[in-house]
């Protein structure tokens, strides 16, 4: 048997929140069998959708920093950002992703912060591509809350 963890994660969900948390007579434990079964479905959703979240968001920060470099003035950020250009996901390991865009993250802080201080012609475009990446990575990550009617 394989199990889907999503399958399985929304199944626990729902057995807490109409089975088990309607018996508990204390506030508080049936407040936290509700929390413990949103989370469940929270994590069900993040597990089926982790590792295409993270593949994006890098993808989308190495396009962005290979645009970047051909435009950028500082000769070190020039650099790096060319090098995060053209790096890869060494696995598709949930935890060897979050590295990687926890490291291309970095860059785009620093990216954000030259580009902000430049005066530069390029930089207002490029200040707005790195929002427009920002906004839907954000919107990305957003999680579902359940439908429960």
């Amino acid at each position: 048997m394989k199990p889907d963890v999503d399958q399985v994660m929304q199944g626990f969900f729902g057995t807490l929140l109409m089975d088990v948390a309607p018996h508990l007579n204390a506030e508080y434990s049936m407040g936290n069998v509700g929390i413990m079964g949103m989370m469940m479905f929270m994590t069900a959703e993040e597990h089926d959708r982790a590792a295409e979240i993270r593949v994006a968001e890098n993808t989308e920060m190495r396009a962005l920093f290979g645009e970047a470099a051909r435009v950028v003035d500082d000769a070190g950020l020039k650099a790096r950002l060319g090098e995060a250009a053209g790096s890869r996901d060494a696995s598709l390991r949930i935890k060897a992703l979050d590295q990687a865009n926890a490291a291309l993250g970095g860059l785009l802080v620093d990216l954000q912060t030259h580009v902000e201080a430049s005066k530069a012609p390029w930089a207002g475009p490029l200040e707005a591509r790195i929002w427009d990446y920002l906004v839907a990575a954000t919107e990305r990550r957003k999680l579902p809350f359940p439908s429960l009617g």
